[in-house]
Parts: C-alpha cells; sequence; structure tokens
C-alpha cells in the first residue's frame, strides 16, 4: 500500500512510519521541516516537505495514495487558535477529495463529540464534521485520551514548587494515552478494510491524578507529591506566568475545566470502549524519571 503520513517524526510519526516500513508499506512522511528530510528517509520512507495548510501541495502529496494518517496541528499560532486549526482541517479535506484518497485515518480527542466547552479540542470536533462530509472516503476518528507526555509539562512545578495539579479534582477519572500506542492503533486502523466512518477510542490507561502524583513521585524519589486542585484563575495564572500566550492559556483552562466536570470524558465512559493501548502509568513513570 501507499500510505501518507502527516505529522512528521513526531512522537507519533516516528513509531508509525518505522511498523509500516517494517510491514513492507510504502510510506511518504510529510514535514514541513526541511531539515527532517534525511531522518526520514534513513527510516526507509519518502519525504514530502510542505505546509499541511497548502491544499494543492496536500493533493499533489496525497495522489495515488491508498491511505492516509491525518494529523492537524494542535497550535496553529499563539492566536486564532481553533480557527488556523479548522483551516488546516479544511485543505486536508479539500485535498482528500481531489486525491480521491479512499482510506482516511483521523487523530482526534476524546471530548470530540461536544462542540463547545473543551479548549482545543473544539477544533477536533469541526474537523470530524467536515471529515464526515467526505462521500467516496471510508475514514476512522481515532479518539486519543489525554496524552501521557502532557505531564513533562509539570516538570518545572514539580523542581520549583514540590506540588503537581491543574484545575481539576484528585478524583477525577482520566483516560491517558501513550503516542506508541496511538501508532500501534493507526498502523492497525490504516491496514484494516472498512467503510463508511467509524469512531475508536485509543486509550492506555485509566487513572485518577492522585495515583499520577503518587507514581510519578515515587518514581523520582518525591514520595509526598502532592495533588493540587486549582482554580480556573490559577490555572490561567499559571500557564500565563509560564510564558503561554493568553489565549491558549484560556483553552487549556476550559479543556481542564471540561476534564473537571466529566463531560469531555463521557462518550468515552458511555460506549464502554475498550482500553487498547499496552503502555500504563507505572511505564510511562520509568520514561518520566528519566527525563525528570
Amino acid at each position: 500500500m501507499k500510505i501518507i503520513i502527516t505529522g512528521s517524526l513526531g512522537n507519533i510519526g516516528k513509531p508509525l512510519t518505522t511498523k509500516l516500513v517494517a510491514a513492507g508499506h510504502n510510506v511518504m512522511v510529510i514535514s514541513s521541516n526541511e531539515d527532517r528530510k534525511t531522518a526520514i528517509e534513513n527510516l526507509g520512507a519518502k519525504a514530502a516537505i510542505g505546509s499541511v495548510s497548502d491544499t494543492a501541495f496536500l493533493a499533489q502529496t496525497f495522489a495515488g495514495a491508498d491511505a492516509l494518517f491525518a494529523m492537524t496541528p494542535p497550535n496553529l499560532g499563539g492566536s486564532n487558535v481553533i480557527l488556523n486549526t479548522v483551516n488546516a482541517g479544511k485543505s486536508f479535506a479539500e485535498a482528500i477529495e481531489k486525491a480521491g484518497v479512499k482510506r482516511v485515518v483521523m487523530l482526534s480527542s476524546i471530548g470530540a463529540h461536544l462542540e463547545n466547552g473543551t479548549g482545543p479540542i473544539k477544533g477536533l470536533y469541526q474537523i470530524e464534521k467536515l471529515y464526515e462530509k467526505l462521500e467516496n472516503t471510508a475514514v476512522t476518528f481515532l479518539r486519543a485520551g489525554f496524552f501521557f507526555t502532557n505531564l513533562y509539562n509539570d516538570v518545572p512545578m514539580i523542581k520549583g514548587a514540590g506540588i503537581i495539579g491543574s484545575n481539576y479534582s484528585a478524583d477525577t477519572k482520566i483516560p491517558f494515552v501513550h503516542p506508541e500506542d496511538i501508532a500501534t492503533a493507526v498502523a492497525e486502523e490504516l491496514q484494516k478494510e472498512t467503510s463508511g466512518k467509524n469512531i475508536r477510542y485509543i486509550i492506555s490507561d485509566v487513572r485518577m491524578p492522585a495515583e499520577v502524583a503518587k507514581v510519578l513521585g515515587t518514581a523520582i524519589d518525591k514520595t509526598d507529591l502532592p495533588w493540587i486542585e486549582f482554580t480556573d484563575e490559577q490555572s490561567l495564572q499559571g500557564m500565563a506566568q509560564a510564558g503561554l500566550p493568553e489565549e491558549i492559556a484560556g483553552l487549556y483552562t476550559e479543556m481542564g475545566s471540561g476534564l473537571r466536570s466529566g463531560k469531555i470524558a463521557e462518550d468515552f465512559f458511555k460506549t464502554n470502549a475498550s482500553v487498547d493501548g499496552k503502555i500504563k502509568l507505572e511505564d510511562f513513570a520509568k520514561e518520566f524519571t528519566a527525563k525528570f
């Protein structure tokens, strides 16, 4: 199969490329960075260098492809984030239609069933709606959990204040996912024969923040590491002090509020979706310790 991968060689793209090349597929990886070309080719794939907001480039690159992994960049700039993300999604959808790609796996998220109140996930809701209109393309919406790797953002807080936390409580049930497990699920879906529009959740573990604090704290020899629930205002202020643009801080605060209320994860739990990922919190804690 000729398979196109977007997202360059990130935490998902690199293991996904490796898996698909090993399976004997003709793989092309899209990157906006010319410096990635050699690394892509060293994995046995071809490189296509260009912008995912450029419909003509995408349509040309998608031509003749049997399948596509569509990963829209989550933060296109420090302002108008949702609009920029959705516009990139429109470019993808138009290019898919022009090129006649028959099989697409789109990286989405828990909470993408909701139109509002989800922070940056709102853009994925709108992109899912765009892809639903693709008449001759089978699409799997791969709704991923909260990335374990997002916890690296808390390292400065742990080192500086001796705490970990966010604007949701210690007993909130959070579906987590590891990028490696996403790569495995994407590879499975790309190689399947399917039709219509389908939703698959990819979750590695379901844990509470209190457990996150305990497991990570034990791994880094801070056994008394507490999970602290911040107010939305405290969350906003903390991210602003860390240098995040105001708009992005607001979106992440809104996402935290959605996790706190349970609405972001509600569809995952309501549908009794399986936990397919293999990498659990304790496994991730070893990676976290190595980078701490």
